[in-house]
């Protein structure tokens, strides 16, 4: 009996592996470049009192990711190509260019990441930008699906740094544990502005057609989706989790210490430096750089997904450079101009466009969400798979935040107080 129940659980862990990937790979680039600046900002500007809100987004990133994870696997096809088939090519081009521009500047902020991270290991931003965007185009174009894959589960592992970090920060954690199951709330400008980035950085746009569409090309069969299921779940408590360590290494070092402004990722590795250590500030750049050359993989290479789907042509890390031209091209064109951009532009004018792109994700979100929950609520498509009353509660009750908190930052931004640029 013993060993019945054993070559079960053999059998399930190897399907379980056979799966894995997608979800935990998507879920984990939330805590990219442009995240890590939005977590440290948040830590030093704001202290502990934004740790709340990673409760009910951990809890909604998983029903957001469950959502097209589970779309993926009944319909196979795409978000993009899914919103194309029911709504017309006319509103799936409008969704894709606001995209697109939203991705660009997401790409730019990664490979400014990379920069900053690697100038705290005092490696030269002319050496590591190029050669870091050398790598990640190589290993797309030059990879099979199944590596790629292999490469960013490998990478997903160092986000250990961040945890290791904060550990070394000594933060009080009995007043960070409260102050994250004890909501608290503002109404000024720039703290509204700062919850609409986290929440932005954290269930962003781009995740849900990447993730839709890499779980299709994976091949993940129906009769597996429990094992998908909990890809899912993993990752969006693991991403959440190493989000909050960044947030609790910055206020229990550099809000303490009433410095409070923090302009790139970077800068918040070397203000560790003197209040944590040598090591604190280390572990924290190797991760900033880890998790750049992560998401610089990733964010252009969904980009180039869900574009593709929306123009309805080839796509994917499997077909050749004549099978899928516009694929590829977009993909290097982001990489190339979102490079370049950090090379040519001053790191004054590249930090407001990395904050305000994730406020730009929070922005298009909800719009986003709508799209996701009219197509998955549909009978004639998904079948008995379509959302059960708690997921479409929740899903719902995402849209109506975000669109509240953005109406309500619009209003406030007329009232006395400045916004924050980064």
């Amino acid at each position: 009996m013993d060993r019945i129940k054993l070559r079960r659980f053999r059998i399930q862990l190897l399907v379980f592996l056979s799966v894995v990937g997608p979800g935990i790979i998507t879920a984990n680039v939330d805590n990219d470049a442009g995240g890590i600046l939005t977590y440290s900002q948040t830590g030093a500007g704001y202290g502990f009192s934004l740790l709340w809100s990673l409760i009910p987004i951990t809890v909604a990133l998983i029903v957001v990711q469950e959502m097209v994870a589970r779309m993926g696997v009944v319909t196979g096809k795409g978000l993009a190509d899914l919103i194309r088939e029911e709504y017309g090519f006319r509103t799936t081009f409008i969704l894709m260019i606001m995209l697109l521009i939203a991705d660009l500047g997401n790409t730019m902020s990664e490979f400014a990441g990379l920069a900053s991270g690697m100038e705290v290991l005092s490696v030269s931003r002319y050496i590591a930008v190029p050669l870091g965007a050398l790598i990640v185009w190589g290993l797309v174009v030059k990879g099979t699906y199944q590596l790629v894959e292999k490469v960013f589960l490998v990478a997903c592992a160092f986000y250990i740094a961040y945890p290791l970090s904060c550990y070394l920060a000594h933060p009080n954690w009995s007043q960070a544990l409260l102050a994250t199951v004890k909501p608290s709330f503002h109404l000024q400008p720039a703290y509204l502005y700062m919850l609409i980035g986290v929440v932005g950085t954290t269930i962003a746009p781009w995740m849900q057609f990447y993730l839709q569409s890499a779980v299709v090309e994976k091949g993940v069969r129906l009769k597996d989706y429990k094992y998908s299921r909990w890809d899912v779940i993993v990752g969006c408590i693991v991403t959440d989790v190493v989000a909050f360590f960044i947030i609790v290494a910055c206020a229990a070092t550099i809000y303490v210490s009433g410095h409070r402004e923090i302009h790139d990722a970077g800068e918040a590795a070397v203000a560790l430096r003197p209040l944590a250590g040598h090591a604190a500030s280390a572990l924290f750049a190797f991760g900033l750089v880890n998790a750049s050359l992560f998401s610089a993989s990733i964010l252009p290479l969904a980009t180039a997904y869900y574009v593709c789907e929306g123009l309805g042509v080839e796509s994917g890390v499997n077909k050749r450079l004549r099978e899928a031209p516009t694929f590829y091209a977009l993909y290097t064109g982001l990489i190339v101009i979102g490079a370049g951009a950090v090379i040519i532009l001053s790191e004054s004018k590249q930090v407001p466009i990395m904050i305000l792109s994730q406020v730009v994700n929070g922005i298009l979100l909800p719009f986003v969400l709508i799209f996701m929950l009219r197509l998955i609520n549909r009978k004639d498509l998904m079948g008995d798979y379509r959302n059960n009353r708690t997921f479409n509660i929740i899903a719902w009750a995402t849209c109506v935040v975000m669109m509240a908190l953005t109406a309500v930052l619009a209003v406030s931004s007329f009232l006395p107080g400045t916004l924050p640029t980064g």
